[in-house]
């Protein structure tokens, strides 16, 4: 194992390295190694997709578009119309009102088409909790950053104020040689 990843684990709250998760022990790695923890989540959860997946979300944007409530409308009012006027010229129509057919025909699509946004929805929830897992390592790296700027300010800080004591005392020394000389020479 690294020896600066120890150390900055060191640095860490009192949980030993070994014992966070692998995410977390992924970002220290990565703070240590000073590596990019941010990914593209389209492109990983992309990575994940089968064909099946890609083929139902696609199947589920396209009926939840407004060219599918288009179709649907057209074909409704084409069922209808046929029938109607079939009915009409006094001959029997295939699927007379109340269009039972039809209905029959609908039910089937919506139940073909239930399941299918459901596994889109899932599977966009499965990003969205990818997304949080990949913003997590994020903010978390950043956030070990932000500890060490700190650390490195206080640091340097800590530093000025001791070069800052130094030259005082430096110049409480100069000015005490020349008080005595001033007092004598009045």
């Amino acid at each position: 194992m690294d020896t600066q990843v120890l150390q900055l684990a060191e640095q860490l709250p009192p949980r030993v390295f070994l014992k966070l998760s692998e995410r977390e022990r992924r970002v220290i790695t990565g703070v240590a190694k000073r590596t990019q923890i941010s990914r593209d989540v389209n492109r990983t959860f992309a990575e994940k997709q089968t064909l099946g997946d890609r083929l139902a979300d696609r199947v589920a944007s396209f009926g939840g578009s407004w060219t599918f409530i288009a179709l649907c409308l057209a074909a409704l009012i084409a069922w209808t119309a046929f029938n109607s006027v079939v009915r009409a010229w006094q001959v029997e129509p295939f699927d007379p009102y109340p269009y039972i057919f039809l209905n029959l025909i609908l039910s089937m699509l919506a139940a073909l088409q239930a399941p299918i946004i459901l596994m889109s929805q899932n599977r966009q929830a499965a990003r969205d909790r990818l997304a949080a897992g990949l913003d997590y390592e994020v903010n978390l790296k950043a956030e070990i950053e932000i500890i060490e700027l700190h650390e490195k300010l206080d640091r340097i800080l800590g530093e000025h104020l001791d070069e800052l004591l130094r030259t005082q005392r430096e110049q409480l020394q100069l000015l005490t040689q020349l008080t005595p000389a001033n007092s004598n020479a009045q």
